[in-house]
């Protein structure tokens, strides 16, 4: 519920004020004092949306003892995921090839001689579009890729899976600020009407922090979800006439 703290000059209302400590407790009051003639209250205000960006990053992966075999093996793979792309309807302007990565564990300082397979190496497929639905849809039907002996692979911060954003969020932002304005002046108009007064100008406001949330409103990894929830409390300070 909205928090609410009241100030009001002690000749007003003694009545009033009273009825309102009672009110008060259920509506989760900050601070309650008689010392002038106005009403500060929090609007609360959320908005679900759609991420309107998308970013997948498809890794793969590949081992041997032959470092030609390895290198061949990650050109097929990155050929194979390239024309699954397409099949999926995504353009050469959507997708980028990264360079192949191949690593000889013999070589390394640090490493040890006794190695199942000498060469290891990575590859990746980035694809980046507007066209989110188009990538659930895909994301959803790797099995071809997988089934062909694609081994797909985590990208190098260790996340699977696209990455949805926000990118359009000033357009949004507006609304949701509309949105807990009138939600704290409810608030605000519903205490004077108890209080047998009346509202007047806004005197002070701060717009609070924008808080970007999954879509079941846990606040975990955002950038997972497709659907995401906006929420905002903004402080606002009344007069009272």
């Amino acid at each position: 519920m909205p928090n609410v703290t009241i100030h009001i000059i002690p000749a007003v209302l003694m009545s009033a004020a009273l009825a309102f400590a009672g009110w008060s407790v259920g509506q989760g009051v900050e601070r309650f004092r008689m010392a002038d003639r106005s009403v500060t209250v929090k609007g609360l205000a959320e908005l679900d949306v759609k991420s309107d960006f998308a970013t997948w990053v498809i890794a793969f992966r590949r081992a041997g003892n032959e470092f030609a075999e390895v290198q061949q093996a990650l050109t097929q793979d990155r050929a194979q995921v390239m024309e699954f792309l397409k099949q999926q309807g995504f353009a050469e302007t959507e997708l980028e090839t990264r360079p192949l990565q191949l690593q000889d564990l013999l070589a390394r300082e640090w490493g040890s001689g006794n190695v199942a397979l000498r060469f290891t190496g990575v590859g990746q497929v980035v694809v980046k579009t507007e066209r989110v639905d188009a990538v659930v849809k895909a994301a959803n039907a790797v099995d071809p890729l997988i089934q062909a002996g694609v081994q797909l692979d985590a990208d190098p911060n260790g996340q699977a899976g696209p990455r949805y954003q926000l990118r359009g969020f000033n357009d949004i932002k507006p609304k949701l600020l509309e949105a807990a304005t009138l939600n704290a002046r409810e608030q605000a108009t519903r205490f004077a009407t108890d209080a047998k007064a009346r509202l007047g100008t806004l005197k002070n406001a701060n717009q609070g922090v924008i808080t970007v949330l999954d879509d079941d409103g846990s606040g975990m990894d955002t950038s997972k979800t497709v659907g995401k929830r906006l929420r905002v409390v903004s402080t606002f300070e009344f007069a009272l006439d």
